[in-house]
């Protein structure tokens, strides 16, 4: 009938209009990602080259090749800088002072969407001085943020790799890697106080008796409720319900 004719060719460009608006919109985001990314390529790049700079031994025991008043400038929040060999994960960390939620998606510069920032929640110390910070990221589909941390469910490279480096502005902390395991969605801090030195231990027999066939440990690694550790998080695709976490404790150097 000329109705159905008229339904037919009206649902036919609704879909037409639907699909454009999906491939403009997929572009957008694509874009906006794009320039967000920029964000975090610009102030590697000039980390790079203030780590490249010649330095005595001597000097670059004591030396933080961080330039924290220029990051500053672009936001007072960033406060340390992860960097982990032989990966993607080369970041300045924030912490927001009023949203805990905040950077999860906003960057550094504060432009909203993905890829978001490396950050802590107000709950951890800036001086990496609690039992455990937790440090949260992305698992971006392009290799960003802390998307690499899933190199470490490869046996050999977790056996291969055993290093984080956190620099403050005043000292270079550096963490042992003992393991990398699939875990729940709890949010740790919540669950387990850092003031209470049973849930300290707990913390760190939960990550024991995770079972999983990409978790890593490092049984030789010198870790219990007295330590510093730090607790990296991210997602993993498909599974809303679990976190991938590496563990690592600080060493001396």
């Amino acid at each position: 009938s000329i109705m159905n004719g008229k339904v037919k060719r009206s649902l036919f460009w609704s879909c037409i209009v639907v699909c454009i608006g999906g491939v403009a919109y997929i572009g957008y985001d694509y874009l906006h990602k794009e320039k967000n990314n920029d964000i975090y390529k610009k102030v590697q790049k000039e980390v790079e080259e203030q780590i490249k700079e010649p330095v005595t031994e001597e000097e670059q025991k004591d030396q933080i090749p961080i330039d924290f008043a220029s990051l500053k400038e672009t936001n007072e929040d960033i406060y340390a800088w992860i960097d982990i060999p032989d990966t993607n994960i080369h970041y300045p960390i924030v912490q927001s002072q009023t949203d805990d939620s905040y950077y999860l998606n906003h960057t550094i510069e504060g432009a909203e969407g993905y890829p978001g920032s490396i950050y802590t929640e107000r709950l951890n110390a800036k001086d990496f001085s609690d039992f455990n910070t937790v440090i949260y990221g992305h698992d971006m589909k392009d290799g960003s943020m802390f998307k690499d941390l899933h190199k470490f469910e490869d046996a050999d490279f977790f056996n291969q790799h055993e290093e984080v480096v956190i620099y403050t502005e005043t000292e270079k902390k550096v963490y042992k890697i003992f393991a990398a395991v699939v875990y729940d969605d709890r949010h740790i801090l919540y669950y387990y106080n850092n003031q209470n030195v049973e849930d300290r231990k707990d913390f760190l027999q939960s990550i024991y008796e995770s079972r999983n066939m990409k978790n890593q440990i490092r049984s030789d690694v010198s870790v219990d409720e007295n330590s510093h550790i730090i607790t990296l998080s991210t997602c993993i695709s498909g599974q809303p319900e679990n976190r991938f976490i590496v563990g690592a404790v600080e060493v001396d150097e």
